[in-house]
């Protein structure tokens, strides 16, 4: 994490920024994923009151850290902190939304005023796990008497899937896989 520090009437000495680098680098391992972040810490004095006040941009959310004591590091490490509440509850949101199943919004109609409605189409699967024996051309043919459109099986001569279909006219359609 990159760190900028603006001083207004504050200046600090280079092992006080040493620590404040430790204390942010935290702060970065919670917010840096593939990419490079950057605070800014702004520190001011009013009154003998010292104030410190944090700001990290996260995926175009600002995140904002303010704290005020009498001591400046006490300030600065109170606002690290509130930075950090903030930082974790960004993270956990934005984990928890990006890996959630995206949900398909319902398409609504256009308004018709005359339409019916469409019918509902089923699909019914097939279970893998039950084992089906193979079958001839025959017995499929037999299986088509029971009225149906169609029958997909396994052939029994050449082991590959095959669809028996009725026609129009009576007649069969054969398509082997």
């Amino acid at each position: 994490m990159k760190i900028k520090y603006t001083g207004r009437q504050v200046e600090l000495a280079p092992a006080q920024l040493k620590k404040l680098e430790g204390r942010f680098a935290k702060i970065g391992k919670l917010l840096d994923g593939r990419r490079e972040c950057e605070a800014h810490v702004v520190l001011s004095v009013e009154r003998h009151l010292q104030q410190a006040e944090a700001k990290v941009n996260y995926y175009g959310h600002p995140l904002v850290g303010m704290g005020a004591s009498a001591d400046l590091f006490t300030a600065i490490h109170s606002a690290a902190e509130k930075l950090e509440k903030q930082a974790l509850k960004a993270r956990t949101k934005w984990r928890d939304n990006k890996r959630a199943p995206k949900q398909d919004a319902p398409e609504e109609p256009a308004a018709k005023a005359d339409a019916a409605p469409e019918a509902e189409h089923q699909v019914y699967r097939v279970k893998q796990h039950e084992k089906r024996k193979p079958m001839t051309l025959d017995e499929a043919v037999l299986e088509m008497e029971k009225k149906r459109d169609y029958v997909v099986y396994r052939d029994a001569a050449t082991d590959r899937v095959s669809v028996l279909v009725r026609r129009p006219d009576g007649n069969f359609d054969l398509v082997e896989g």
